[in-house]
């Protein structure tokens, strides 16, 4: 348990939850710092296959903690991983769910838009509301928005500044699931629970071709070179899979 989020091993998931509820986990340098620390551990830790990331209380994310910053807080030595010490982090391959409970606004958006996937509960809302105060979502929303929802859906969001529901956030085509009320961390684990019955390597390789491969045309992503596909056809796992379905058993995925 941190200063400002806790963590929780449940096997091969690992749920990191923002805790700073009297603010509506809204963030500031050394709440990025210890969550930064928290997502190095996970992506060194072989045994961990998928993260859940989390809000305490009545929001997942309220964004960047301006109160703090108004006050003259220290806004130094934010990690070079970014916003929650993910959104300028490019080279996980592990997935991320974004279990969003009540509001993601600002850098919590740019959080859940960093993730892989995003489970909402029905009462959870959305916005990059920067331009309001005279900021601009620089933490990747406006390169993220645009390229999970097409630029039209995310121009609509990015210059008014317009705070959009779960279910129509579903609609748009960032949400991939909404839940009742108080279950976004129940929906999360159930996605997370499906990613684990998968091979973890040929889950990891495809989220980076995947992620690399929209940098390319489709010819030039299909011809490309994914490091975690290398891994993934010389390991053990690439032979147990078909063996497994052969045998007609479950597979016993060993992560090498």
């Amino acid at each position: 348990m941190g200063e400002f989020s806790t963590i929780e091993r449940d096997g091969r998931l690992l749920v990191v939850t923002l805790n700073r509820p009297d603010v509506l986990n809204a963030l500031h340098p050394p709440a990025n710092r210890e969550l930064a620390q928290a997502i190095d551990e996970f992506a060194a830790d072989p045994e961990l296959w998928v993260a859940i990331l989390t809000g305490a209380g009545r929001g997942f994310c309220a964004g960047n903690d301006l109160k703090h910053q108004a006050r003259g807080g220290d806004m130094s030595g934010q990690p070079e991983t970014g916003f929650a010490g993910l959104t300028n982090r490019f080279d996980l391959t592990k997935p991320v769910i974004a279990a969003v409970n009540g509001v993601a606004m600002g850098g919590g958006f740019e959080i859940a838009l960093a993730c892989d996937l995003i489970i909402a509960s029905e009462d959870a809302s959305f916005a990059l509301p920067e331009p309001r105060v005279g900021l601009a979502a620089l933490a990747g929303g406006v390169h993220r928005l645009p390229r999970q929802i097409g630029p039209k859906n995310a121009m609509g969001m990015l210059l008014t500044g317009r705070r959009v529901s779960a279910e129509e956030g579903q609609r748009l085509g960032f949400v991939n699931e909404v839940v009742p009320k108080g279950e976004a961390l129940a929906g999360a684990k159930r996605w997370a629970a499906q990613i684990l019955e998968c091979a973890p390597l040929s889950v990891r390789a495809s989220k980076q071709a995947a992620s690399q491969g929209l940098e390319f045309g489709l010819r030039e992503a299909m011809a490309g070179s994914y490091d975690e596909l290398r891994r993934m056809v010389k390991s053990e796992d690439f032979v147990e899979g078909p063996k497994a379905f052969a045998e007609k058993r479950p597979p016993r995925w060993k992560g090498r």
